[in-house]
């Protein structure tokens, strides 16, 4: 399908902007252009799309972290358990895995989202300094952008700091569910007792690289808001 039929009526795209988003998305890089001039046209301009994606990369791994959260704890309890139990044990121990592995996509995804908008923002900008007859304007634009790109690349350090935690920690906790299923049977839990402290460490490490990026969203969205208020 192309652009120009994606994007040759406004009814097509009168959903909202979270609608927008998820549908653009799906179509590939090929339409980002049509997608960003269509989106300006109705309001929304990159600043605002980049501020959006921010909010939606800080929540996303926020609910990360909660979700992490509650796999360390259902594995410790996997761990205290009775031989009769396991299977069902198992079971919500690969349930929660599961749930992880969702919740660690939407990250990736979320980043991946906020470092597609954030550069076609920066690219618009730059190529825009060149429009202006006025040199002080000129200057102060161009120290904003600056600014803005300094407060961007803390932002995505964090989150891609954050990012790389999870795979470890998501490998660590499938080879255990692998572990349960391959040795349903209570030796097997004893001897996952001595991986507990190596666990418990890796997601308390990722859980405080996941509060640090979070900060650093709140501050650059707080930022970002307050430059445009």
């Amino acid at each position: 399908m192309h652009c120009s039929n994606l994007l040759g009526s406004r009814r097509l795209i009168s959903f909202s902007l979270a609608s927008a988003l998820v549908f653009f998305g799906l179509i590939g890089s090929g339409c980002q252009t049509a997608y960003y001039e269509t989106m300006e046209k109705l309001g929304y301009h990159k600043r605002d799309l980049m501020v959006s994606d921010v909010k939606k990369a800080r929540d996303a791994q926020q609910d990360a972290k909660e979700q992490f959260k509650s796999a360390l704890d259902r594995f410790t309890k996997t761990l205290n358990i009775q031989a009769g139990e396991l299977q069902d044990k198992y079971d919500a121990l690969n349930e929660e895995y599961q749930q992880s592995e969702k919740r660690a996509q939407a990250v990736r995804d979320r980043i991946a989202s906020v470092e597609n908008v954030s550069d076609a923002l920066f690219d618009e900008w730059t190529a825009e300094l060149k429009q202006y007859s006025n040199a002080t304007l000129r200057q102060k634009s161009q120290k904003q952008l600056t600014q803005t790109r300094s407060q961007y690349a803390q932002l995505i350090k964090a989150m891609k700091r954050a990012e790389a935690k999870m795979d470890p920690v998501l490998a660590k906790l499938k080879d255990h569910v692998l572990f349960l299923k391959h040795n349903l049977n209570a030796q097997a839990i004893a001897s996952l007792k001595s991986e507990l402290t190596t666990v418990e460490g890796n997601i308390d490490s990722l859980i405080k690289d996941l509060n640090a990026s979070i900060q650093e969203a709140d501050s650059f969205i707080a930022s970002m808001e307050k430059d445009n208020a």
